[in-house]
């Protein structure tokens, strides 16, 4: 961010106001979402389709996003590529726009990303216009071949969705940040603002988060003090990380000189 320019994230042409993106599906009560999102000051906000039919009868979960945000649909519930694409084209033909999270899991126990569908999903729906940011396991050939599928960014888990884990696959998210020419979001599992300001610090674009939010005691301070922690990492991966002694210590001030003086 030197030389006064603007560190802004940009995404399928589109400038975003933070990087904190939120989740939906965890929330118990759709009517406290509005305050929880104001209060994260989130850019994108994601929804399962599945929640947002506007010809329902029921309570439909769209009428609670803020107009301020991204709307992001997700894939949530696909097992299949062919199932994924089909869920896009319904957000579309619904008005949810062209934002689409991929989201691919056949997988009930873990609930782990299938990446080969994954890639397949995102291949179709980019060729369709679409902006594709596909979740997947943290695997670098899998986020090599997002990128070049034309993936938007790429969403790499930190832990099992929902779990609240934290930084379990961090030296792999490290990994992807390094080697991959996109913006990388990490996505599911993060438990606590310290650990997603360590996805910061690390170069991650962005955090998404919902679990940690919505099971808090009180969610909308927990986003809140997500969304400080979000601005403090990015701000410190700007600054530069200061270096780390493995094998000894470096004193943080001279020790010689000051007693010699007194001596004299």
């Amino acid at each position: 961010m030197g030389g006064g320019q603007e560190d802004c994230l940009q995404i399928g042409g589109q400038k975003l106001k933070s990087r904190f993106f939120m989740g939906t599906g965890k929330f118990a009560d759709n009517k406290k979402m509005p305050q929880v999102i104001d209060a994260a000051s989130a850019a994108v906000v994601t929804v399962a389709l599945r929640r947002a039919d506007k010809k329902s009868a029921s309570e439909n979960i769209l009428d609670y996003i803020p107009k301020d945000v991204i709307l992001m649909p997700n894939t949530s519930g696909a097992r299949t590529a062919e199932e994924a694409v089909r869920i896009a084209h319904l957000s579309r033909a619904m008005g949810c726009g062209d934002w689409i999270k991929i989201e691919v899991i056949a997988d009930n126990r873990y609930l782990l990303p299938d990446n080969l569908e994954t890639i397949k999903a995102t291949e179709i729906l980019v060729q369709e216009g679409f902006t594709v940011l596909p979740y997947i396991s943290p695997e670098l050939m899998a986020a090599k071949r997002l990128a070049d599928a034309g993936a938007a960014a790429v969403m790499p888990l930190a832990a099992p969705i929902g779990s609240n884990r934290g930084l379990e696959t961090k030296e792999m998210l490290q990994i992807i940040i390094n080697e991959i020419d996109l913006p990388i979001i990490v996505d599911a599992g993060i438990g606590k603002p310290s650990e997603a300001a360590a996805c910061m610090e690390m170069g991650a674009a962005a955090v998404l988060a919902n679990t940690a939010v919505a099971t808090a005691a009180n969610p909308m301070e927990m986003a809140r003090a997500f969304s400080k922690a979000i601005e403090a990492g990015r701000m410190a991966y700007l600054a530069g990380l200061g270096r780390v002694l493995n094998n000894y210590a470096s004193a943080s001030s001279p020790l010689t000189g000051f007693l010699q003086e007194l001596a004299k």
